[in-house]
């Protein structure tokens, strides 16, 4: 549909971002619940998704055991866990294929795989 007066302008991306892709439904309707609730970590999530996925820090890193890989297209890859607010329960779980982080799942509040 072609844009018209009064859209939204979208942001372009700059050439060395991630796209980000919803894996499944599930983890759209967990994003929406999130930026309805927590809006600003929820902008700074998409910032650090969109430029540096794949950096471990105390907010973001690889889940461990049978929970670190997922099977997805016939590939393996690794599973990532970030936390939107680092003193609250949110979890989101992503992977990466190439330039692209697809958010498998978003849990309002921490998840019990990882209790």
């Amino acid at each position: 549909m072609p844009a018209k007066k009064g859209d939204l302008v979208p942001r372009p991306p700059k050439k060395i971002e991630y796209e980000i892709r919803f894996a499944t439904a599930e983890a759209l309707t967990g994003w929406r619940d999130l930026v309805a609730t927590i809006r600003n970590a929820m902008t700074e999530t998409w910032d650090f998704l969109i430029s540096t996925p794949l950096t471990t820090t105390t907010t973001t890193y690889r889940l461990k055991g049978e929970l670190g890989a997922i099977q997805r297209g016939g590939k393996t890859h690794e599973r990532w866990q970030h936390k939107p607010a680092a003193k609250g329960t949110a979890r989101i779980w992503f992977y990466v294929d190439g330039r692209t982080v697809y958010l498998e799942q978003v849990h309002t509040s921490h998840p019990n795989q990882t209790k």
